[in-house]
């Protein structure tokens, strides 16, 4: 079946890095055949990052590795450095997406790298796939992390992300997403950044979006993505997530918020909501303490709803 909208789960990275407790390794794989089985096409699985930072995500080399047994799902991973990048690739991620915050401070606060660093750090990363063969080179996207807003230093000059965003790919970057990491972005300032990219740096170079929930406004966001031609919204199953280096930021999209408006508008994702649900009750019973968002769920489908498959 086509899809017309692609769904990037992000719930078993964003989501459990922002949560207390950790889900154990044989829950993890559960939870990403379920939804792999449910019909979601690329699910970022983990993060590549020193285990004393992020204990939920010490396990991602293994995660990686039984995700990539599933038929036709995309596995994507994050990495702060190349040597995470070298633990991805090693591991067999088939997408990886690096962070560099458009706000310093958060960067710093992050990744422990200024701009500078972190652009540096880019270059070694481009030059590491360079010297990978092609049947193991991973996709690699570079996340324009606070491009929205920053919790720290406040509201982000929009033509800093465009200007970042074209010597990325003067670097030779395939790919930049747009993150709002905060949760601080409407869609006017959407449209603003997108086609101001654009017109930078060409429409193939950003096609994805990576929106927070904080404010309530994650959906009319990722609405405006669909109407500017956006291909790729991510999304948490359950609405977990955030960002632990940026104070308040937390609440992905819900991903089963987000398919039913795009089922119910006549996209197709591929995904089958009732199975959705179902992994959605997975997720809860291997989290019994943590809370999980969203509205669809709770009140089931309407009456009649066939999505847009049908």
């Amino acid at each position: 079946m086509a899809i017309d909208i692609e769904i990037s789960e992000v719930g078993p990275r964003d989501g459990l890095q922002s949560i207390r407790s950790i889900m154990p390794t044989e829950a993890k794989k559960a939870w990403i055949k379920a939804q792999h089985e449910a019909g979601t096409p690329e699910i970022e699985v983990g993060s590549f990052v020193p285990p004393q930072l992020l204990p939920q995500l010490a396990d991602t080399a293994e995660v990686v590795r039984y995700a990539t047994t599933l038929p036709g799902l995309r596995v994507a991973a994050l990495v702060p450095n190349r040597r995470g990048l070298e633990g991805a690739i090693a591991a067999g991620a088939q997408k990886v997406s690096i962070p560099f915050s458009m706000s310093e401070t958060h960067s710093v606060r992050n990744v422990k790298k200024t701009h500078a660093q972190m652009r540096e750090e880019i270059v070694r990363c481009l030059e590491l796939l360079a010297e990978t063969p092609a049947e193991r080179r991973p996709a690699f996207e570079v996340g324009l992390a606070t491009a929205f807003g920053c919790t720290i230093e406040g509201p982000i000059p929009e033509d800093r992300v465009i200007r970042m965003a074209a010597d990325l790919v003067d670097l030779g970057v395939a790919e930049v997403g747009l993150s709002d990491t905060t949760g601080v972005g409407n869609p006017r300032q959407l449209e603003r950044l997108a086609r101001g990219i654009w017109s930078a740096c060409g429409r193939e170079r950003l096609t994805g979006v990576h929106l927070h929930n904080t404010r309530g406004q994650g959906l009319a966001n990722a609405l405006k993505a669909v109407e500017l031609g956006f291909t790729t919204i991510d999304s948490s199953l359950g609405g977990i997530g955030g960002c632990p280096a940026a104070p308040g930021a937390s609440g992905n999209i819900v991903t089963e918020d987000l398919v039913f408006l795009l089922e119910a508008m006549g996209l197709r994702t591929g995904i089958d909501l009732e199975a959705l649900f179902a992994v959605r009750e997975l997720v809860q019973a291997a989290l019994p303490d943590e809370e999980l968002y969203g509205f669809a769920a709770a009140a089931g489908l309407p009456l009649g709803f066939t999505g847009a498959a049908a």
